[in-house]
């Protein structure tokens, strides 16, 4: 929110105060607590009629710093609030400082300076007595508004060149420098600036992010309001906000996640291909046989089937009855379907029709949410009298899980949850929480419900989700898709650049529509768009108004889909090691460019290319003649489908086939790969070969690589060196068969060690 005219002058009515001076300093072991007037106190009769801001500044979590400001300390605080189950889990405490006029608070590599002769102003130094942001002259304040509403705002410096990525998925600029973000919770699709996933998370180029620990609205001017500040607000009399140290944005990330949440491991069969009945589209039992036989006949692994909304009764969603019309057998349907090995997943949602039967039977036993009248909040978008379920009151949540129970017996493994961002304010919840704070948290509260629910009827590891709204935290449900995009080629850019920001915001598993959700994408669009999502963490065909089966597209997408499945099924040992890292660290499987190469300036604002996992580099086509540009780092690349090498740091023009894109591995890489290309969740260890990419000249490769189990664990490890033209592979942990490939084509067999000649 923007409360200036210009640099001199504030908006009509607007009236700001900033901290100014330190009247007051506690200080104790661990913490620093100011009081700041808000003018410059030149004698005794100054300190009346006027303001103070209290500023506590304190350590959450190692390399963490946490600022606190205050100005009247009496307000209700009903909550929400974010559960940040790292807080007070450092394994380094922090310390604090005094030399003279300057007090310091230190955690980890992290220090904030208060030098209390001068001008007010907090600074944030990193680990090697760097600089990486402040706040200065404004950068405390409260503000009042005209419409009587009063404003924390905070302000951190950006130094010349700093870039801000982050604060959900967001479809705008992936760095997000000059764009105004209002963290609020929409459902406005992937083609505007709102979002159905806002994080009040940034991650600068500078080494460092910002969590401001609010979950109702907070506005953010990256460098609008003063084009070298990012300040964020919030109506509120306190705002709190923690500074995180890296330097490696992994480290930002990886700090972050400890806080707020790790994502879950999701089980290796989520990882496969997931086909869906689509959503207004016709469809009953032998709709979806066919589909599933039509795949089977095509030679195209399914691993999970997912029926949508109408699986339902129209008007009457959510009652979690099975359409007796399209499905008079679904328990049956379920096992002949499972009996081919698929996984099942079903659409829900978190609303109440009036017609549904849990209308009724909620709003007796006060589960719905209320006005503050007393009646049960609804209207007509989306569901005819649709209401909410209010998951503020446990037995709410408990009913709620009690209704989706009897779906797993029938043997569904999994929820589609989608919904939970148009949630209203002028209501009264159970516990008494704040409108404004529950309207974005909502959906934290109802992705846990489902989440909490798999994993005590499926098991720890089994739990899955396809969720839609998600905000700080939300990343421990997996996994997430980007929601509802066009079928064209710029709405798979956008969908792209959310997926990107998403990752930055602490969420390590990711997917989209494969084609696009509305309308049906042209031929050459879906069979671009296969390729991308089958080398997403997860992969889904789905769409709105037509069916997403590839035959509807051609026998050339028929051929691509199989490829590209068939690829990420070899690919799973790796991929499934990459999600091991994003459940173990929070560094997601999909990894924008910056976050592997944050030394390389070129990789700062790269939105069409992405690391998945560490050492594979994809740069989706985004047209139908294949031309396709992308930016290669430094070293010796291999394409993983041709071969071919290319050395950077340099910008390649190509053109691919649409079997084929720019999937490059990365120089010193070495590659696990399964021999089952039939199912995602094979056993990686039978059959296994390690594609081995040695840099030119490297005559010093060493490498470990760990093969994971189906849980994460580590199954076996592989001790990779090279002396010479010679290249050693140790086993650990197996003494099964495995094979080693060299990129120049020299490859051997064996178990324990193999030892291979370079060509």
């Amino acid at each position: 929110m923007k409360f200036t005219d210009g640099f001199w002058l504030m908006r009509d009515g607007v009236h700001a105060s900033y901290a100014t001076e330190v009247r007051d300093l506690h200080v104790s072991e661990d913490r620093i607590t100011a009081y700041a007037a808000v003018t410059r106190v030149r004698h005794r009769g100054a300190t009346l009629n006027t303001a103070l801001i209290t500023v506590e500044a304190f350590s959450p979590a190692e390399g963490v710093i946490g600022v606190r400001f205050t100005h009247h300390a009496g307000k209700v605080h009903p909550g929400p609030d974010f559960d940040l189950p790292g807080a007070d889990a450092g394994t380094a405490p922090a310390r604090t400082r005094r030399d003279g006029d300057v007090v310091q608070l230190s955690s980890g590599p992290l220090t904030l300076r208060l030098d209390t002769a001068r001008p007010w102003g907090l600074e944030f130094r990193g680990g090697d007595g760097r600089r990486l942001t402040a706040a200065e002259r404004k950068g405390t304040s409260f503000v009042t508004t005209p419409d009587g509403a009063h404003h924390m705002a905070a302000q951190l410096t950006l130094g010349v060149g700093e870039q801000v990525y982050g604060l959900g998925e967001r479809f705008t600029p992936f760095v997000k420098n000059g764009q105004t973000v209002d963290i609020w919770q929409a459902d406005g699709g992937t083609s505007s600036e709102q979002a159905y996933k806002n994080v009040p998370f940034y991650l600068s180029s500078r080494g460092y992010g910002v969590f401001v620990n609010h979950p109702g609205k907070v506005s953010f001017e990256v460098g609008t309001e003063s084009v070298g500040q990012v300040q964020f607000s919030v109506e509120d009399q306190t705002l709190e906000y923690y500074v995180i140290a890296g330097p490696s944005p992994k480290d930002v990330i990886t700090r972050y996640t400890a806080l707020t949440g790790r994502p879950a491991l999701p089980p290796a069969w989520s990882f496969g291909l997931w086909l869906t009945t689509s959503f207004c589209t016709v469809y009953d039992e032998e709709t979806v046989t066919s589909f599933v036989d039509g795949m089977a006949e095509r030679d195209i692994p399914l691993s999970v089937f997912h029926f949508d909304c109408f699986w339902m009764r129209e008007y009457q969603w959510s009652d979690f009855q099975w359409d007796p019309g399209a499905f008079p057998d679904p328990a049956g349907m379920l096992t002949r379907l499972k009996e081919r090995g698929l996984r099942i997943s079903v659409w829900i949602n978190p609303y109440i029709a009036q017609k549904s039967v849990l209308f009724a039977e909620g709003a007796a036993r006060g589960y719905l949410v209320r006005r503050t009248n007393g009646d049960i909040w609804q209207w007509d978008l989306w569901q005819p009298g649709m209401a909410l379920v209010d998951f503020t009151n446990p037995e709410a949540r408990k009913w709620f899980q009690d209704r989706l129970r009897p779906l797993l017996d029938q043997g569904v493994d999994c929820f589609k949850t989608d919904f939970g961002e148009r949630v209203p304010t002028d209501v009264v919840w159970h516990d008494g929480s704040d409108p404004e704070r529950m309207h974005n948290y909502y959906t934290q509260l109802y992705n846990r419900t489902v989440f909490d629910l798999l994993e005590k009827e499926r098991g720890a590891g089994e739990a899955v989700l396809f969720a839609r709204s998600a905000t700080a935290g939300g990343q421990q449900f997996p996994v997430h898709w980007g929601g509802d995009c066009f079928a064209s080629f710029e709405a798979m850019a956008e969908s792209l650049r959310g997926g990107l920001s998403l990752s930055l915001s602490g969420f390590g598993f990711w997917s989209h529509d494969i084609g696009g959700f509305e309308g049906t994408p042209d031929p050459d669009v879906f069979k671009r768009w296969l390729a991308f999502g089958l080398l997403s963490s997860h992969s889904r065909l789905h769409g709105n108004v037509s069916y997403r089966v590839p035959w509807e597209f051609g026998e050339e997408a028929v051929d691509v889909t199989r490829r590209f499945t068939l690829l990420k099924h070899r690919l799973m040992p790796y991929l499934y090691g990459a999600a091991a890292v994003a459940h173990r660290t929070g560094v997601p499987v999909m990894r924008p460019m910056l976050l592997e190469f944050p030394e390389d300036p070129a990789c700062r604002t790269l939105d069409r290319q992405y690391m998945l996992g560490p050492d594979l580099l994809v740069a989706p086509v985004f047209t139908a003649d294949g031309e396709v540009e992308y930016y290669v780092p430094r070293g010796t690349w291999t394409h993983l489908l041709t071969g071919e090498t290319v050395t950077g740091p340099v910008w390649r023009h190509e053109r691919h086939g649409f079997d084929s894109l720019p999937l490059l591995v990365r120089p010193g890489a070495v590659l696990p790969l399964g021999a089952d290309d039939r199912r995602p969740d094979a056993d990686w260890l039978d059959g296994l070969t390690l594609r081995v990419h040695p840099a030119p000249g490297d005559a010093a490769l060493t490498r470990t690589v760990g093969v994971p189990d189906g849980t994460g664990r580590t199954a076996a490890v592989f001790h990779v060196t090279r002396d010479g033209d010679r290249l050693r592979v140790r086993a650990e942990g197996t003494d099964r068969p495995y094979r080693v490939e060299i990129a120049d084509g020299a490859v051997e067999e064996g178990a324990g060690e193999v030892v291979v000649t370079l060509r």
